[in-house]
């Protein structure tokens, strides 16, 4: 009898300890977030040297609720594609936008814009040439709304491209336009010697 008696108590006792554990284990679920330790707005810290607890916000970053610059991120102007740039076009920015413009456009917009691309070359459908006088009369806000969103065959590419480099891109089609569309007699003349001498030159 007595056996079966410590076997009772020893039951009793296990289910009082589970008991326990299963208690604290619910009161410990209860706890939230505002009973953890924190600092209060402009609370003296000493954790860190300047004895702030909130940090300094870091540099270049944008709140949600901070207006953006349409006219850089979106190719918009009062509601319709702008017709300048968002900034200074500066030869720096010319020959960011060249390299970007081997890198992502080159394949199908060949590399003076006449959209005659190594794709081409296997079977894929020529894209318009940046020659052409109705893309040449086309605002920059255009060429940034296709450069991010696509259009027909043309992927979008603003996850790939930064707003500044799309711009970038731009000002270099402005610059290939020009290059092809232009009279000898518009460049100085002390340039003229490092032209490539085609007949249209030397004639």
């Amino acid at each position: 009898m007595s056996i079966i008696k410590n076997l009772r108590e020893l039951n009793i006792a296990l289910k009082i300890s589970w008991l326990v554990i299963y208690l604290s284990l619910v009161v410990g679920c209860a706890l939230d977030m505002r009973d953890q330790p924190r600092y209060e707005p402009l609370e003296k810290s000493a954790f860190l040297g300047d004895n702030l607890s909130a940090r300094p916000r870091v540099a270049d970053t944008v709140a949600r609720s901070q207006p953006i610059d349409t006219h850089l991120n979106t190719g918009q102007f009062n509601g319709d594609f702008a017709p300048t740039f968002p900034f200074t076009v500066t030869l720096e920015v010319l020959r960011r936008g060249q390299e970007r413009y081997d890198i992502f456009c080159t394949p199908c917009h060949g590399r003076l814009g006449d959209g005659q691309g190594i794709v081409v070359e296997y079977g894929l459908k020529a894209p318009p040439s940046f020659h052409s006088q109705d893309l040449r009369e086309e605002p920059p806000g255009f060429y940034f709304d296709i450069i991010s969103r696509g259009t027909r065959i043309m992927p979008g590419y603003a996850s790939r491209i930064s707003p500044a480099d799309r711009w970038a891109i731009i000002a270099y089609i402005r610059a290939l336009q020009l290059s092809q569309n232009s009279d000898v007699a518009q460049v100085p003349a002390q340039e003229v010697p490092n032209l490539d001498q085609t007949e249209e030159i030397t004639k």
